[in-house]
């Protein structure tokens, strides 16, 4: 069977990394709190693979953020995908200069699709992750700009994902984020017939049992969670073994 993956999401701003709730953000610590609270020497042992997301819209953080994400890639030996602000091939080429294994995309798929494309030409839709911040539970639809824009039903723009051959869909629900309550499946049910594209499934995932519904689901590929607190310590390494007990679709490491 084809090995699935379980996600680490970080968000980070100003410095520091952040704690979300329905995209309701609190500042949680800096880079040495994140070491020190996540042992990040063995993380490696715990996720399958890091997604950072910047969510500073000031420009002239920009450099601080590449610092930051530069020395998060030398303390793990995982790939690492990057996002945030992803505006122009330069700041695209900025990230994987920095460490970043991939990079994530989500306004500039409705205000820059040409950019995605020519990101796809460039470096290849394995590269490419498309995230998606959607809500329900009728008329699912996608929001742009940190869930601040309405943008259109969440089926329609899966289409237009697809046509611009990203590598991967990350599918953030908007109403599960950081509340711990389990992951919404409904938006599964938006995915077109004969989907080939991968699919993260994030929002909402508080113990390990619901990264375990996620995993066992043969539209999702990985699950992902951005809760610092409910896996803090060795809770994502915890949640691993968990899963594995349970025998999920997880790679064994020690294997």
């Amino acid at each position: 069977m084809l090995k699935k993956r379980l996600i680490f999401t970080l968000l980070y701003k100003n410095g520091s990394f952040l704690l979300s709730r329905n995209f309701r953000l609190q500042r949680v610590g800096d880079i040495q709190w994140l070491f020190k609270n996540y042992h990040f020497e063995t993380i490696s042992d715990a996720i399958d693979e890091l997604i950072v997301l910047n969510l500073d819209d000031d420009e002239t953080k920009i450099p601080g953020f590449l610092n930051t994400l530069k020395e998060m890639v030398g303390h793990c030996m995982i790939p690492v995908a990057a996002g945030g602000q992803i505006r122009s091939v330069e700041m695209a080429s900025a990230l994987l200069a920095h460490g970043a294994d991939k990079l994530v995309v989500n306004t500039a798929c409705f205000e820059q699709p040409e950019l995605v494309e020519e990101l796809v030409s460039r470096y290849g839709s394995q590269c490419m992750v498309a995230s998606i911040d959607w809500t329900g539970p009728d008329n699912l639809k996608v929001f742009s700009h940190s869930a601040a824009q309405e943008q259109g039903l969440l089926h329609d723009h899966l289409k237009r994902l697809e046509g611009l051959n990203v590598g991967e869909i990350y599918l953030n629900a908007i109403h599960r984020d950081g509340t711990g309550q389990g992951y919404d499946f409904d938006a599964l049910n938006a995915v077109p017939n004969d989907w080939k594209v991968p699919i993260i499934m994030a929002g909402g995932a508080g113990h390990s049992s619901h990264l375990s519904q996620a995993l066992e689901h043969p539209l999702i590929d990985a699950a992902a969670t951005a809760n610092l607190f409910n896996f803090v310590g060795k809770g994502l390494a915890s949640a691993r073994r968990e899963l594995l007990q349970c025998e999920a679709p997880l790679a064994k490491f020690d294997d």
